[in-house]
């Protein structure tokens, strides 16, 4: 598996995503647990996040707000997108597993808009990290409508931000 390469399958409901980070597994984990890492590099390339509340605990709740700022993304410019996470387990510097939905401003769900349990496993890997994030859906249908959406996408080009993120701390 290359670096900066998302490699992905689908089995059944679940959607796994594999990615090497050129970063010690404890400091990727941070990206993910400490908010002020998190606003830097979540979201899609020209989105900025916001976080509205960020309690990174188990039953704790991550509600943020992704804006679009770059106008050279036409008719997403000044786009939001809320997102809501309830965190379910948490091993430092392990795992991460949370809920994740579709949310509007005050964290309520998005009718129609699939609930995710994402499992985020942090590996030691020849002194970087290997990253394997299981997106597991209600159904197959659920699965699919947000890949048409462009997760694998979005995925990509945040986890190019984080690269960024990465080589500028270390």
């Amino acid at each position: 598996m290359s670096e900066k390469k998302i490699i992905s399958n689908v089995e059944g409901r679940d959607l796994i995503m594999e990615r090497i980070f050129n970063a010690p597994r404890d400091l990727v984990f941070k990206m993910f647990s400490e908010p002020e890492h998190l606003v830097r590099w979540w979201g899609p390339e020209g989105w900025q996040t916001e976080n509205r509340v960020f309690n990174f605990k188990p039953n704790g709740v991550w509600h943020y707000c992704m804006r679009c700022i770059d106008v050279n993304q036409g008719e997403f410019y000044g786009q939001e997108s809320w997102g809501k996470a309830v965190y379910q387990e948490i091993i430092v510097p392990e795992k991460i597993v949370y809920t994740d939905v579709f949310a509007d401003e005050e964290g309520h769900a998005v009718d129609g808009m699939p609930e995710i349990t994402m499992t985020m496993t942090f590996i030691e890997h020849e002194a970087k990290t290997k990253l394997i994030t299981r997106s597991r859906f209600a159904s197959v249908e659920a699965l699919q409508q947000v890949m048409k959406m462009g997760i694998i996408q979005g995925f990509s080009s945040q986890f190019i931000r984080l690269d960024l993120l990465l080589e500028e701390i270390q």
